[in-house]
């Protein structure tokens, strides 16, 4: 087995805990939270002296430790099975429930693993909401909690867990992976999202996801059933964690609702709006009714497209 590090590391601290020369190719990440807003070399002090240890760790700002190298198994998820195939990530949090990440940190964790995947041969993440699909690696999944070994822990955290579907989707799609849901779940086939804003202009509901990019929230804009262009933010398996997220988001200027949506329809499209809609007037979609079913059957919105051609067009 060969094993890289990643390029991506801005400083490096080794911790003594550690097993040297891991016994599994690696396959899994295991994301984890810190407990704490803490730059990457406190980190790496503390795994001078605690007896555990991360592969990366991920500080507040959206820098990037390494504490083990990948060739390694970390000290991280209370069990060394999992550790020996898996990347172990932790990434700087909140000292609360729900343990919420900032922005940067955030960024740099979809940055890392799309790193870790490309680099290990790993061609997509897949996260199931259904806990024996995770330890045993069932259908795919490829992406595993500590809480799954360690029943007196809730890490990563609400805040990361109620994500890890939706940074599996951000991944694949970075990835050029066709179907970037990367969710598997059995009796949770819905998820809550929160959806803010709404517009009968393209640009201007574009430019509302931009701001809210900018806050920290992921999403993308969809047309509503009142005909009406809406952003919608988050993904929770959870209402109760929906209305929370929604109270986050009220909190930054954002206001709106929660809707129920289908797990497997409501994966983010592979490019923008504006980015399809000069597709459309090169001619790359077709005409008509063949337009609006390619469209459609791509995950794309047809109305929200149709109405930025014609404003590019304008």
């Amino acid at each position: 087995m060969n094993f890289t590090n990643s390029p991506l590391v801005n400083y490096t601290k080794i911790s003594p805990f550690r097993t040297p020369n891991r016994n599994h190719a690696i396959d899994t990440v295991t994301i984890h939270c810190v407990v704490g807003q803490c730059a990457i070399e406190s980190l790496g002090e503390l795994f001078q002296t605690k007896e555990c240890s991360s592969n990366y760790g991920i500080g507040y700002d959206g820098r990037i430790g390494m504490y083990v190298e990948e060739k390694d198994r970390s000290m991280c998820s209370s069990s060394a099975s999992n550790d020996h195939r898996a990347i172990t990530i932790e990434v700087a949090s909140d000292t609360k429930e729900p343990y919420a990440v900032r922005p940067a940190a955030y960024n740099a964790l979809i940055r890392l693993l799309v790193d870790i995947c490309k680099r290990n041969g790993i061609k997509k993440l897949v996260w199931s909401t259904n806990k024996n699909d995770r330890v045993n690696h069932l259908n795919g999944c490829n992406m595993t909690a500590h809480r799954d070994y360690h029943s007196g822990k809730s890490c990563p955290g609400t805040y990361l867990y109620e994500r890890e579907g939706q940074i599996a989707a951000e991944v694949n799609k970075l990835l050029g992976v066709e179907d970037s849901a990367g969710t598997l779940g059995t009796s949770e086939s819905t998820l809550y999202r929160v959806q803010i804003g709404a517009f009968s202009d393209c640009k201007n509901a574009e430019n509302y996801l931009a701001k809210a990019k900018a806050s920290g929230f992921v999403g993308f804009v969809i047309r509503s059933d009142d005909n009406l262009l809406r952003v919608q933010i988050g993904a929770f398996t959870s209402k109760q964690n929906a209305e929370n997220y929604l109270e986050k988001a009220r909190a930054e200027g954002f206001d709106g609702f929660v809707v129920k949506t289908s797990n497997a329809a409501q994966s983010e499209p592979k490019k923008s709006v504006d980015e399809i809609a000069r597709e459309v007037i090169h001619g790359d979609w077709g005409n008509g009714d063949e337009r609006k079913k390619r469209l459609t059957e791509a995950g794309y919105d047809y109305y929200a497209v149709q109405a930025r051609v014609e404003e590019l067009l304008k």
